[in-house]
This record gives C-alpha cells, sequence and structure tokens, in this order.
C-alpha cells in the first residue's frame, strides 16, 4: 500500500489546488475524487455547465429582442438545443483539460480508483462516515 504525505479528498477548486501546491513543494500527494475527472461538481456539472448555457441562452435573448435595434435583421431566430448541449459539453471538456494539464504540470498523482480503497460510506458521504464512526 502507498504512504502519502497529504491526502486530499475532493479534486474540486480547493482540493486540486491544494494537492497541486503540495506536489509543488515536494511532499507526496494523493488527490481522491469521485468522478473521473478533475473539478468537482462546479466544473463538471454545476456552476460551469449552468453559465455556460446561460450564456448561449443570452445570445438568443440578444438575438429576438435586440439585434434590430442594431439595424440587423435575423428573420426567426430558433434555438438548437443539441447545438447548445454540446457547446456546453465543449467547455467543460476545455477547462477539465486545462485543470488536467496543470495536474500533470504538478506532478500531482491523480485516480479516482484510490477512493475504493477508503470505507465505501467515506466516498459518498465524509461526514455521515465521520458521525458512523464515532
Amino acid at each position: 500500500m502507498d504512504s502519502f504525505d497529504v491526502i486530499v479528498i475532493g479534486a474540486g477548486p480547493g482540493g486540486y489546488v491544494c494537492a497541486f501546491r503540495a506536489a509543488q513543494l515536494g511532499l507526496k500527494v494523493a488527490l481522491i475524487e469521485k468522478r473521473s475527472t478533475l473539478g468537482g461538481t462546479c466544473l463538471n456539472v454545476g456552476c460551469i455547465p449552468s453559465k455556460a448555457l446561460l450564456h448561449s441562452s443570452e445570445h438568443v435573448m440578444w438575438a429576438r429582442h435586440h439585434a434590430q435595434e442594431h439595424g440587423i435583421k435575423l428573420g426567426a431566430v430558433e434555438v438548437d438545443l443539441a447545438a447548445f448541449m454540446k457547446r456546453k459539453d465543449d467547455v467543460v471538456t476545455k477547462l477539465v483539460g486545462g485543470v488536467g494539464n496543470s495536474q500533470r504540470r504538478a506532478k500531482s498523482p491523480f485516480s479516482p480508483a484510490l477512493r475504493r480503497s477508503f470505507p465505501p460510506a467515506l466516498s459518498r458521504s465524509p461526514s455521515r462516515a465521520l458521525r458512523q464512526n464515532r
């Protein structure tokens, strides 16, 4: 079994920055995440995907309600939901890739499989698992 100087649970914005900095300082770091990608909830399924969809929808609203004020005639403006979702996925993929590149440069090991070495309750809900073990 490997030993580590620092174990960071959660590869969200706080976790991955902590792990990268610890690795830069020469510590042996394990970064544990329930997803197969870095970035946590915010980057993968929360804030960033929501903001990408909001940004696209703002373009639709501008085209429908303000383009004509600028002398731009567009005709019917329609939403292609598949294209909306693809753009959102592309934004997330690009940002996750950037975090992954940072992880490789920091030489901080990341493996979603590491979480399997912890009790299953801990990998689902650390606070609940800690309460159960008291």
